[in-house]
């Protein structure tokens, strides 16, 4: 007779899991009018290379990775893929609400187009070199969005960037506590 292995289980619980957001609340998504350059700005903070879908991509792939062996890390970056995705469903609003098309395709200035990949995302190989591509991500989308917030001149879509900055500057101190812990 043979003998059955015990099934294999993470023993990570993701359960109570919140998204890592500033606590203050997000601006009325809204825009002045209508606008195609700015939608297509937008559309590269949505899915572009430094994008908010790219973030939750590498954040989850991380989390996937790093749960067995370094649940707390795990968790918080699971905390903070759900905090991207609320970027990205406030993103995708606003494109709509300017006239722009809500899908994976970043249009950049000059009118080159890109489709979103899973090559944008950093696969690292190991905890320290997760924390610190996540850590350059932020970095880039922060200055990204100041980019596009110094050129659009809609203080109601200027207004949801810069609460999202807000979030954005609390992962990096998030992820550095964890690499000074490492």
């Amino acid at each position: 007779m043979e003998k059955k292995m015990p099934p294999l289980e993470n023993p990570c619980s993701f359960s109570g899991i919140r998204p890592a957001i500033v606590d203050l609340a997000y601006p009325p998504v809204r825009v002045c009018e209508r606008n195609q350059t700015y939608a297509n700005l937008l559309s590269v903070d949505y899915c572009g290379a430094v994008s908010e879908l790219t973030a939750i991509t590498q954040y989850i792939n991380h989390e996937n990775r790093l749960s067995c062996e370094h649940c707390l890390l795990a968790k918080s970056i699971l905390g903070i893929a759900m905090a991207e995705m609320m970027h990205l469903q406030k993103l995708g609003e606003l494109i709509w609400l300017l006239g722009g098309e809500v899908d994976f395709v970043a249009r950049y200035r000059g009118g080159r187009k890109c489709m979103w990949t899973a090559q944008y995302a950093a696969i690292a190989c190991c905890a320290e070199e997760m924390l610190l591509a996540n850590i350059e991500g932020e970095k880039q989308a922060i200055a990204q969005y100041k980019a596009h917030i110094n050129v659009m001149e809609d203080a109601y879509v200027n207004a949801v960037l810069k609460r999202i900055i807000k979030d954005e500057e609390y992962h990096i101190m998030l992820l550095q506590n964890f690499m000074e812990e490492m």
